[in-house]
């Protein structure tokens, strides 16, 4: 008896060891752990014929990393190997789905196309010792828990953005971000290049966009809600080449990534109204912002040459940027000028707009403008995403809408037949504070938005029945006005991309902040050893491993939030 008592306790033991190795962020979909660890420094390597292009860069990257960091070279198979690593196409999955196998007999991932084997090793990777990620660590221990894995996301698009406008970012800087959305399995980087603050994309055809809408005279220091505003007296200024842009759009696709540009119109435009002041209602002279804010100088529709300005800057963009989606921004635009522009209000005329149902004939301008530019690019096989102000009055049918307000913009436009992707500012928007204790913390916007928070959003809450097909997926969005150093922008993202990792990838009952917070520390050895900056936490927000963490209804969370 007590010799099967012994046996008992160390088969627990063996597992409870095993358990404690996985930390798997977002979560697969079905995970069942086994008894054993299969070691990989001695595995052969079989790849089935058909795969290829990108899907064998991805595998040979792999094994060529880990023969780096275990210091053992794997030997080549021509056949699949016991003991080995087998990589085996099925056309069974999805595109995005992968199955992995670890037992006695080796490894198994099978996947049917580039972005499941993609996503079968970033999950290897975080089974893996996070001395994955360095060179020479030849005492690290390569073995791997004994696992099956059946894997897909909830959501086709999972998105993050980053605003290169009102700071600039080097092509390195972008690329190191876009490697942190692939170890964490997201797909579509949103990458806003326009604002009144800089131009960041050049165009070959105006060229004053680059000479004069990328520079601003100096920044703002500070905040804007301070009771006096001081500026650094610096020139700021930059921009990206078509080339360097081009560069960034095979990155990420060799990442399973599609960058999604944005050209915010037809307000956010004072930098390239800068450089050709005759594009606005006034005709300037106007200069580049120097303030984080919303100008109520805008683009003109009332004159011809502005939608020449748009389609020409457009036809370069989709030349460069091959997504089927191109963002057309559409938020915060003042109708001021508008209201008291010739032009504008001929336009209106010549449209026979009214003010009618609550929508003013200057929104159904802003109407005009976006159906205009949805239909031009229409004409290029694209289609438009715009923030939720595009649903203020009439938006024509195809048009996706990018909810931020909160989530009722994605409410209303799934109830209309429209697509949504839910990026809503109280959740999603990254670019506000962290932590309780400000005066510890760099300076943001303002708000606050715990990882917990971050973490409780679903989705499809408040939807009407039978609209959930059209919300496409979630995206979280980083503003840059207050960030203007790399390890800023990475502690602004990091931990709280890997909760949106979840929201995105993971059904509702897959989802648990206790069994979240317990991988955090494995994934913050993997962050340290890529050199990441980081927001390690505060009492009570990110907890120790293997503590308990209450469950919260909505009601009782945002209780919670209101008393910190």
């Amino acid at each position: 008896m007590a010799f099967a008592a012994a046996l008992i306790v160390a088969a627990c033991a063996q597992k409870e060891t095993a358990l404690s190795s996985v930390s798997l962020i977002p979560m697969p979909d079905e995970v069942e752990l086994h008894e054993g660890f299969f070691n990989l420094k001695s595995a052969p390597v079989f790849i089935q014929e058909g795969i290829a292009g990108d899907a064998r860069c991805a595998i040979d990257g792999f094994t060529s990393q880990l023969a780096l960091s275990s210091g053992k070279t794997p030997k080549v198979s021509d056949a699949p190997a016991k003991g080995g690593m087998n990589f085996l196409l099925n056309d069974g999955l999805s595109p995005e789905e992968y199955l992995l196998k670890v037992d006695a007999e080796g490894l198994r991932l099978e996947a049917s196309a580039f972005n499941g084997f993609l996503y079968g090793l970033e999950t290897l990777k975080q089974l893996l010792p996070p001395e994955f990620y360095s060179a020479g660590k030849v005492s690290a221990r390569w073995t791997l828990p004994f696992i099956d894995i059946k894997d897909s996301p909830r959501f086709a698009y999972r998105g993050m953005h980053l605003d290169s406008s009102r700071h600039f970012w080097s092509i390195d800087e972008v690329k190191r971000y876009i490697d942190i959305m692939l170890s964490y399995k997201l797909n579509r980087f949103h990458w806003h290049l326009t604002d009144d603050q800089g131009w960041r994309v050049e165009i070959k055809r105006f060229p004053r966009l680059t000479e004069v809408g990328s520079m601003r005279k100096e920044t703002l220091e500070g905040s804007l809600y301070a009771d006096s505003l001081r500026f650094d007296g610096t020139p700021y200024g930059g921009f990206y080449t078509q080339d360097e842009m081009r560069e960034v759009v095979a990155y990420a696709a060799a990442r399973g990534i599609t960058v999604i540009p944005e050209i915010d119109l037809p307000g956010h435009m004072v930098a390239a109204l800068t450089a050709y002041p005759e594009l606005g209602c006034t005709g300037g002279p106007y200069e580049v912002w120097t303030l984080w804010g919303i100008s109520e100088d805008v683009l003109c529709p009332g004159n011809e040459k502005t939608f020449e300005f748009i389609e020409g800057v457009l036809d370069e963009i989709c030349d460069i940027f091959p997504s089927e989606y191109i963002h057309i921004g559409g938020d915060e635009c003042p109708k001021v000028r508008w209201a008291a522009c010739p032009k504008c209000q001929a336009r209106i005329r010549e449209l026979k707009l009214r003010d009618s149902g609550g929508v003013s004939k200057e929104q159904r301008l802003q109407n005009y403008v976006t159906s205009r530019v949805q239909d031009y690019l229409a004409s290029k096989g694209r289609k438009i995403i715009g923030w939720d102000e595009i649903l203020e009055g009439e938006l024509s049918e195809g048009a996706t809408v990018m909810s931020w307000r909160g989530t009722e913009g994605g409410i209303e436009a799934s109830a209309r037949g429209f697509d949504a992707i839910m990026t809503p500012y109280p959740f999603l928007y990254l670019d506000y504070y962290q932590s309780r204790e400000r005066d510890h913390e760099p300076l943001a916007i303002g708000g606050y938005l715990p990882l917990e928070r971050v973490y409780s959003y679903e989705p499809f809450d408040g939807l009407t029945e039978g609209s959930e097909s059209h919300i496409l997926g979630v995206q979280a969005n980083l503003w840059t006005e207050y960030i203007a150093t790399p390890e800023h922008l990475e502690y602004m993202l990091l931990p709280r991309l890997l909760a949106v990792s979840e929201i995105q990838w993971c059904k509702p009952e897959r989802k648990d902040y206790g069994r979240f917070l317990s991988s955090l520390p494995a994934q913050f050895r993997m962050l340290d050893i890529r050199g990441y900056t980081y927001h390690k936490g505060e009492a009570g927000f990110i907890g120790l491993p293997g503590a308990e963490y209450p469950v919260r209804t909505p009601e009782e969370l945002e209780s919670y939030l209101q008393g910190l």
